[in-house]
């Protein structure tokens, strides 16, 4: 009896595939995300600076490397339902799974006219779960957000 399963069994795990060649896994792209704090925005996100184009990578000064993420924090003002940029100063340390803390160095990047974001990366690893913790200090508050991307 199982004989007679075991190839019609070996039939349909072979026809599973139906000869299509292994595809390329691309990054999905991730939303960025913000918390407000009254009338300051907090931007962030997280992404493998792989997935940036020449020209970003570029502007960013950062290298396109699939072993490498990029976080990028922004803090804005809300009036009226408008952002406008402001001043102040960020720090971000990435968690992975094991609990090991990796201290991220950001720098400020001018981003157009009226945007002064803080930029950073840092060492990933592939099927790895990262938890951001970003603290922040603009217009006399501090606060912290936190947020998780996988890679």
């Amino acid at each position: 009896m199982i004989r007679r399963l075991l190839f019609p069994a070996t039939l349909l795990l072979a026809a599973c595939s139906a000869g299509e060649a292994p595809r390329v896994v691309a990054p999905v792209a991730t939303e960025p995300a913000y918390t407000d704090f009254g009338t300051l925005r907090v931007r962030y996100n997280a992404l493998p600076t792989q997935s940036l184009n020449e020209q970003m990578a570029k502007r960013y000064g950062v290298p396109r490397d699939a072993g490498l993420a990029l976080v990028t924090v922004g803090l804005r003002q809300l009036h009226d339902g408008e952002e406008t940029g402001i001043e102040g100063q960020a720090r971000a340390t990435a968690v992975d799974l094991q609990g090991e803390r990796t201290p991220i160095a950001l720098k400020p990047v001018k981003i157009g006219d009226s945007y002064v974001d803080h930029i950073g990366t840092f060492a990933i690893s592939p099927r790895n779960h990262y938890r951001i913790e970003v603290s922040i200090e603009a217009q006399g508050r501090r606060e912290t957000v936190g947020f998780q991307r996988e890679f």
